[in-house]
């Protein structure tokens, strides 16, 4: 239940003057609690098989949890089924969770042999202290203002069979967690986050409310790895990762780089379309640039090693001339103030809205990378609007149509809308200017008519943000395109304009990213489509079979038309028999196999056969090359017969 709006186990003592809620095991609170009543029973299981395990943190994550251990010898995905009988038979006892709040010597007396634990209890009050980036969890154990432990109890002789250091809540007993749950996988993690810390042993599991909805979710799971970027990456030779370059540095391999142009392309023709200017700028900076902008104070972390560079001496080794710090540049918002202040500026050149497909460098863990979607090298399509105040509100809602219109030529039209508010430990300004920026945004995203979820604390540290959430075709959410206002970088460096009335005024920066990143969309849209991409994403949009070697010339005189209309069309004339041909081209999802024999060479016509194994006979020439070209220039999706 919520009681005061703060969520408590069920024998939570209240009184009259409590404001009570229920929570229903179904819904997102329900599930969390669930969740993590279930990582409590992975971790007694584990003990009970194997007592030298000493426990690291269980914590609720998205549609599901873990439970990190640290333990001599590695899990195996062999030994995820005896731990799911040992939870069965926990389940099945009905063990009740039972909260009692302890004094750090107690909680330090009664985990003396859990040394993660001890770690823990010293955090009380500041989880995140000497971890990494993130809490990564411990808050599930420490983050109240007192400590608790959470005994389970057995039902029948009221004997504590396991305790764990939490916070809770949790389910009233284990036979509430039901049959919903399963383990999936294992891996290994750092304690605490940090590359610094041990390597424990983690294990995944899920958990729902029932058996229908493990089974749904265990499909859609199912379907998500048939559609995995990095698996259908590799299948349709779009990209690849060489060991020789390094861990989180893609190559786009023809085909990949063919979709990745088409992807640009378009986001161009929108851009001029939509009154920016395109501007380029260098790789690397002196380090003063992001001491200005604050990067160097607020990012360090997930930025490059400094270059130290033009430092010169002379023949006896002594230092004539100093060098400087360069470093890589993990953000373009700096260098386009830059262009900005590069020149004096008038209200009337506002908005100036400066657009960037700018490639930046981010020193991600090597733990986090993965595939496109967690990369050390990105692309962004960065844009930054420089603005009068009175012209904040109209421009950020001109902004979100903008991207929202463009995602959906991309194929993608689920979406919701995130707000992130200021994070009380990481920003920079006054309170005044953030609460103005944060209703402005708030008000602009509901008049959208999308709906709206809070991100408390998640704005970057210059200001907050309104984030499109996409949801795609097996409804995964994915968050794309930002819109973030800044009333502090243009102070910072120091940006004017002269107003109308002669006087000189700071404008207000609006941070604006639409993909994201060109990498991370990439990856986004070959799960979306499951590497059936749109005809005018498609590497290859039609491919010539012809029925025998004596149709080559005929099919290859329609393939030459296509090609000449700015089609991307090949001629299959290898020695494969037709059926193979088919079968290769089916694989490599190319939208349309066009296959001629007699019957069609004497009709001047020409046979589709669609992605789906449905075929259209006998269609003129002429017109199949107008329809392809329409599905290109539509950006339609076509599977099968009768879409064109």
């Amino acid at each position: 239940m919520r009681v005061n709006g703060e969520l408590k186990d069920l024998a939570t003592t209240v009184t009259d003057a409590d404001t009570v809620e229920p929570v229903t095991i179904d819904s997102p609170d329900g599930l969390t609690i669930l969740r993590h009543s279930a990582a409590h029973v992975l971790a007694q299981a584990v003990q009970s098989i194997n007592p030298e395990a000493r426990l690291g943190i269980g914590p609720p994550v998205t549609d599901g949890f873990y439970y990190d251990f640290d333990v001599e010898t590695p899990f195996a995905l062999e030994d995820l089924k005896p731990l799911e009988k040992a939870m069965d038979r926990i389940i099945r006892q009905g063990q009740r969770f039972v909260r009692r709040v302890v004094t750090e010597d107690e909680a330090r007396a009664e985990l003396a042999n859990e040394p993660y634990k001890l770690e823990l209890i010293g955090l009380k009050g500041h989880p995140t202290e000497g971890a990494g980036s993130h809490d990564d969890g411990e808050s599930v154990e420490v983050g109240g203002a007192e400590l608790t432990i959470y005994d389970n109890v057995d039902p029948r002789t009221g004997e504590t069979v396991w305790k764990d250091l939490c916070r809770g809540p949790h389910l009233p007993n284990t036979r509430m967690i039901g049959n919903g749950y399963a383990l999936s996988r294992v891996a290994a993690a750092y304690w605490r986050g940090s590359e610094k810390n041990k390597q424990l042993q983690r294990i995944y599991g899920t958990a729902w409310a029932t058996k229908d909805e493990l089974r749904a979710y265990q499909a859609r799971m199912e379907e998500a790895l048939k559609r995995d970027h990095r698996k259908l990456g590799a299948e349709l030779d779009l990209f690849s990762f060489p060991d020789e370059i390094g861990s989180g540095l893609a190559v786009f391999h023809p085909r990949g780089g063919i979709i990745r142009h088409e992807i640009e392309k378009y986001m161009q023709e929108r851009l001029i379309a939509a009154d920016y200017e395109l501007v380029n700028s260098p790789h690397i900076t002196k380090g003063s640039l992001f001491e200005t902008s604050g990067h160097l104070q607020w990012y360090m972390d997930g930025m490059f090693p400094a270059m130290h560079l033009d430092q010169e001496t002379d023949a006896d080794g002594h230092v004539t001339r100093q060098g400087q710090d360069y470093y890589l540049k993990p953000m373009n918002c700096p260098f386009h103030n830059l262009i900005f202040r590069a020149r004096g500026r008038s209200y009337r050149e506002l908005p100036l809205r400066l657009a960037e497909f700018g490639t930046v460098y981010r020193y991600e863990k090597s733990g986090t990378l993965s595939g496109l979607t967690r990369v050390r090298g990105l692309t962004q399509d960065d844009a930054h609007v420089y603005v009068t105040p009175e012209q904040v509100r109209g421009e950020v809602a001109s902004q979100l149509e903008f991207v929202l219109e463009t995602l959906r030529g991309y194929g993608l039209d689920d979406f919701y809308l995130e707000l992130s508010t200021k994070d009380p430990e990481k920003f920079v300004g006054d309170d005044a200017a953030w609460e103005e920026a944060t209703e402005t945004l708030r008000q602009v995203a509901i008049e959208s008519g999308l709906e709206l979820v809070d991100d408390p604390g998640g704005a970057a540290f210059y200001g907050p943000k309104i984030s499109v959430q996409a949801r795609d075709a097996i409804g995964r959410t994915w968050q794309l395109s930002t819109v973030q206002l800044d009333f502090n970088q243009p102070e910072r460096f120091e940006l004017e304009y002269t107003a109308n009335d002669g006087t000189r005024q700071q404008p207000v920066m609006i941070h604006r990213a639409l993909l994201g990143s060109i990498e991370r969309f990439f990856a986004i849209l070959l799960e979306h489509y499951a590497g059936a991409f749109p005809v005018w994403l498609a590497p290859v949009q039609v491919v010539g079979i012809p029925i025998a070697e004596d149709y080559v010339d005929y099919l290859g005189d329609v393939i030459g038309r296509l090609k000449a209309a700015g089609v991307r069309a090949e001629l299959d004339a290898s020695d494969d028999r037709m059926q193979k041909k088919i079968r290769n081209h089916t694989k490599l999802k190319v939208p349309f196999q066009l296959i001629a024999g007699e019957q069609d060479r004497a009709a001047g016509s020409v046979s589709f056969r669609f992605r789906d194994g449905t075929q259209e006979n006998g269609v003129p020439v002429d017109e199949a090359i107008s329809r392809i070209r329409a599905a290109i220039a539509s950006h339609a999706q076509v599977t099968s017969a009768g879409q064109i």
